[in-house]
């Protein structure tokens, strides 16, 4: 039985990093975290994978996944012809989606584990609903430097709404969030999304109408969160939330990567994950 589909967004400028996150050395012998990300999902049961990059980082990505992935899954490479959010990135994805089935959505710059894409994973195959993969805020940073968060609200396993937090970073007092919004300090089992979703083939038409109706003299971007939010406000959709106990590694920062390759190191130790991202290419 064919596994489901997983689409990666690859196509962001990483600013902040400074850099090619989607590639930055976190495994022991140098594999990328795109490289473990797909590690992951192999395991969880994704067969087939559509990496949604740009024209200008784009070709890079796409000879080193062409290098390093096992060649028995099959890669589909998407153009983002213009940055215009995540919303636009999905969507640019949908040529190589077979329409008639789910799919999920994760970052090319996060590791969310085995256990966070097996759940989604299960979900894609047995659950009619889309599904958010809902971390705890304390499992969600690496680093002290600050992040933005999507705080989620849950009721009886259903994603009622999600708010964007900003200048989310860790304090003596706890998690703090500078951003003018109430509350301050954040419990650290907070759940917050990180962009690992599950759709439904109902979900591309909502796409498309998000991205028809937006104005981009207001915003540049269409982002998932806002328009999944504002589908839970209209009632339009059902979208259940998978907890997790895994941690997402990711490298927001330049200065998060030391960090970022000590836990995944720890994680090797305590045998959730294998040493090496693809033993038939070891790529020291």
């Amino acid at each position: 039985m064919k596994g489901p589909t997983l689409v990666i967004l690859a196509a962001g400028r990483a600013r902040r990093y400074g850099g090619l996150k989607q590639l930055a050395p976190i495994g022991k012998h140098g594999e990328a975290v795109i490289d473990l990300l797909a590690t992951d999902a192999i395991t969880a049961g994704f067969d087939e994978f559509v990496l949604v990059i740009n024209r200008d980082t784009g070709p890079t990505i796409k000879e080193h996944v062409e290098e390093f992935w096992p060649s028995d899954h099959r890669v589909s490479f998407a153009i983002q012809e213009t940055l215009r959010g995540t919303v636009d990135a999905v969507l640019a994805a949908e040529p190589f989606v077979d329409p008639e089935s789910p799919f999920g959505i994760s970052n090319a710059d996060d590791i969310y584990g085995q256990d966070a894409l097996s759940k989604l994973s299960r979900h894609l195959e047995t659950n009619p609903d889309n599904c958010l993969v809902g971390f705890d805020l304390e499992n969600s940073l690496v680093g002290d430097l600050p992040v933005s968060r999507g705080t989620c609200q849950v009721h009886d396993g259903r994603l009622v709404e999600i708010v964007e937090r900003r200048n989310v970073h860790f304090t003596p007092d706890g998690f703090a969030a500078d951003d003018g919004k109430s509350p301050i300090i954040l419990d650290a089992q907070t759940m917050v999304s990180m962009n690992l979703w599950g759709f439904r083939p109902t979900m591309w038409p909502l796409l498309h109408r998000a991205m028809d109706e937006h104005d981009f003299d207001e915003s540049a971007e269409v982002l998932l969160p806002i328009v999944v939010g504002n589908l839970l406000k209209k009632s339009q959709m059902r979208f259940d939330v998978l907890t997790t106990n895994s941690r997402c590694i990711g490298v927001t920062h330049a200065d998060d990567l030391p960090l970022a390759q000590f836990l995944v190191r720890e994680e090797i130790k305590i045998g959730q994950r294998p040493e090496f991202a693809f033993p038939q290419s070891r790529m020291e």
